[in-house]
Parts: C-alpha cells; structure tokens; sequence
C-alpha cells in the first residue's frame, strides 16, 4: 500500500473512531438539527410522524455514515473497479457533487505524504486533515444543501452538520 493510500485510510479510520465514540452524541445532535431545521425553513407543517421518519433517515444515514469511515470496510470505497458507466451513475443518484471535495482532499493528502510520511506520524496527519478539511463529504452536501435547501436532501444535510460539529469543525 502506498503512503497516500495509508494516510487517506487513516483518515477515514480516524473519522470513524472519533464519530463511533460519540455516536449517541452525533444522533441528539442531529435530531436537534433536524428539528430547527424544519422550523427555519417552513418546509410545511410537518406532523409527528413525518418528523419521526425524517429522524428515522438521518439515524440510518449515521449509521451508513460510520460503516463508510469503517476501517475494515474502507477498501470498498478505494480498491472498487469501477466503469465509467457506474460511476456517472452514482454521481447522478447523488443531489450533491463532491467531486471538487474529493480533489481537494487527495490534493491535501499528498501535500502532506511529500513532507515526509513516517508511520509514527499517521495520526497526526490524518487528524491535521480532518481539522483543516473535515469529514468527507461534507463539505459537498452542506453547500449544495445551502445553495437549494429542499426536505428530500435533509438527512444527508443534518448528519453532516452534526458530524462536522462533533468533529470541531463548526462553519
């Protein structure tokens, strides 16, 4: 495995420690997220029970969240073979496009592996990336959530305003 490999699975690794540690705290932070949210936005009157749903998605959406930063599962997200096919697919069943996100991560990582990688050192650079970065894709979803709010996009949006708050990064 490469040091840029290493580094961007310990990143994920570190993301999933941090957010697995804090998960009943990640889930009240995003079902009080969800709430305001609903409230700011006057998305209509939302009864109990669609509020039970909707709080229903964004503890699925944690939970999918957690198992992809899970480091024994991490290899499905980098070692897939992929056509071409199947990855425009997968942009276009995405509201947001974390592309540019992405890019910017791997840009980051590889600064950081050039500066002279020493496993010692791994953590480190993978909590340096989470500081500076925070949890991907989250950036992504925020601002695509931001620039056109609408409820179907609300779980994606409050787990990753509630994961970026455990993780320190309040923007």
């Amino acid at each position: 495995m490469n040091d840029l490999r290493l580094l961007l699975n310990a990143y994920h690794e570190a993301l999933h420690e941090q957010l697995a540690a804090q998960k009943d705290r990640l889930t009240e932070i995003a079902d009080q997220l969800l709430r305001e949210e609903v409230a700011k936005r006057g998305f209509g009157a939302f009864d109990a029970e669609e509020l039970a749903a909707y709080r229903d998605a964004c503890l699925a959406f944690v939970d999918e969240r957690l198992e992809a930063y899970n480091p024994v599962g991490i290899q499905y997200t980098f070692d897939r073979i992929r056509s071409p096919e199947a990855a425009e697919l997968e942009l276009q069943l995405n509201w947001y496009d974390g592309r540019a996100e992405f890019a910017t991560l791997l840009a980051a990582s590889r600064a950081k592996v050039e500066t002279g990688l020493v496993e010692q050192r791994l953590e480190l650079l993978a909590d340096e990336l989470i500081k500076e970065l925070g949890a991907f894709p989250d950036g992504s979803i925020i601002s695509a959530y931001e620039a056109d709010p609408a409820p179907n996009k609300l779980p994606d949006y409050v787990v990753a305003r509630a994961i970026e708050q455990i993780i320190g990064r309040n923007d």
